[in-house]
């Protein structure tokens, strides 16, 4: 056994179940240690012994202790900061090492000294599976029955659906929402399952680090990008029992880059919707943290979250915010350990997370991640062609309510060479908003006026586009 474990985590109640499981098999004593009660014997009649409510007095009895056991120290992290709890912290944990005890330090941020993170053994407690949440669901649904008179009607098909609208909560946290789901109405049935899944967005939405779209709300349209669309409608197939029959491992990820406002993001976004999976947004940039450590924790926690979530397409936008190029120390490496953290994950992760990762700057881009295997494949996005502009300003007058066939697409079309989609969707809506101060419908002449008026990127960065182009060219696969 080891003298001194820790388990970061805010989910204090599957941590006693889990310790009090390993007492169990190992026919150890479990005792457990706050600071409000001090240290006690699980399963005890006795009163905690007097005095260790000091983590001081309670480290240095753990050192005089001869008895073998686990002792479970509950937010003892806050009190390591001071050098002589430190030492005998550090004394209590070599007495283990003779003893064959084990110290188990659990806490929401656990931060250890230098002094005795060497001797930790860290312990992750990933986010419940889904056997975990029936399980949880199970016993809660027969409370919500017994105790709230609160009628339950899922079938198993629906059971499982309201399961997979939980992953990624802790337990805690999937509790609170079904109860409360459950006593607005006075039932729990499938209508509630589309509530969890909101209430599931909103969570993780305030975590602060990614954003969870539901399958149901990605209805985005993406015009042209042939290729890519070719490519997914082969990919999806590794998926499939036909490919895991052949020990085909499925799709991994794609790497989209080129130039801005071209649909690279609204291509993770279909990638999601073609394959009937929901979408996790993260802004690498989000990851950064002023405190040492804290990055890298952010990081870990989002990668865990995305596990958790599987099947899902994980959506990181503009890659290149995350980690610096190759040599860059300017933040004092944490850039170049958060991409090796990265690409670690991205080559042992398990099945059931797709990465889409979209760029805009290539010379950002560390060789490491452009290296072939990392992404199963790299997409370079140019400027519209005539047929997708064409395309693009059909979905977007059809957004606005407006009728496609009533305009001459080919002037417009014409007019909006070296336009981006994003560029398109501007001059549509300034164009509504100009026939609306008119007080007139809008025409393919005010069209062309707010098309005429618009200086478009490839115009005003001439010059930085064609480097661009350059630098993918032959290197990566045309969208189109």
């Amino acid at each position: 056994m080891h003298p001194l474990v820790v388990i970061e985590t805010v989910e204090e109640e599957r941590v006693d179940a889990l310790l009090a499981a390993v007492a169990r098999d190992l026919e150890l004593p479990l005792f457990t240690w706050t600071i409000t009660t001090g240290l006690a014997r699980e399963g005890a009649t006795t009163l905690p012994i007097h005095g260790t409510a000091d983590p001081l007095v309670l480290l240095k009895h753990l050192r005089s202790l001869t008895v073998r056991g686990i002792f479970h120290l509950k937010d003892i992290g806050a009190h390591l900061s001071t050098p002589a709890v430190v030492r005998a912290c550090r004394e209590a944990t070599q007495a283990f090492g003779r003893t064959r005890s084990t110290a188990v330090l659990s806490g929401h941020d656990l931060s250890l000294p230098p002094e005795l993170a060497d001797r930790a053994v860290p312990v992750r407690l990933e986010l419940p599976g889904r056997q975990e949440l029936a399980g949880m669901l199970q016993r809660l649904s027969r409370s919500l029955r017994q105790t709230h008179r609160i009628t339950v009607a899922l079938s198993a098909e629906e059971r499982e659906r309201l399961v997979d609208a939980l992953a990624g909560l802790t337990l805690n946290q999937a509790r609170q929402a079904i109860a409360r789901a459950a006593l607005d109405d006075g039932a729990l049935d499938a209508t509630d399952i589309a509530r969890l899944r909101r209430h599931k967005a909103d969570a993780i939405q305030d975590g602060g680090l990614l954003e969870f779209r539901p399958l149901e709300d990605n209805q985005f349209e993406l015009g042209g990008f042939g290729r890519l669309r070719a490519w997914l409608s082969r990919a999806k197939i590794g998926f499939g029992p036909e490919a895991r029959a052949l020990n085909l491992a499925p799709p991994r990820g794609v790497l989209i880059v080129g130039v801005q406002g071209c649909g690279k993001s609204l291509a993770a976004k279909v990638i999601a919707r073609e394959w009937q999976m929901p979408l996790l947004k993260l802004d690498a940039a989000r990851l950064f943290d002023k405190y040492i450590g804290e990055t890298e924790k952010n990081l870990r926690r989002a990668l865990d979250l995305a596990q958790s979530l599987a099947p899902v397409v994980l959506w990181i936008d503009e890659i290149e915010k995350g980690f610096a190029p190759a040599g860059g120390e300017g933040d004092g490496g944490v850039s170049r350990r958060l991409l090796g953290s990265f690409l670690t994950w991205m080559q042992e992760r398990r099945e059931g997370v797709f990465v889409a990762a979209t760029a805009n700057d290539l010379s950002a881009l560390p060789p490491e991640l452009l290296r072939k295997g990392r992404f199963d494949e790299i997409f370079f996005v140019d400027l519209p062609d005539a047929p997708e502009r064409d395309a693009i300003f059909r979905i977007h007058l059809a957004l606005r309510r407006q009728e496609p066939a009533t305009h001459d697409l080919g002037a417009l079309v014409a007019a909006s060479e070296g336009f981006s989609g994003a560029e398109i969707e501007q001059a549509v809506t300034s164009a509504l908003y100009r026939a609306l101060h008119r007080d007139v419908p809008l025409t393919t002449p005010v069209l062309l006026e707010e098309l005429a008026e618009t200086v478009p990127l490839s115009v005003s960065r001439a010059e930085d586009l064609a480097r661009l182009r350059a630098s993918a060219a032959g290197r990566f696969v045309p969208v189109r």
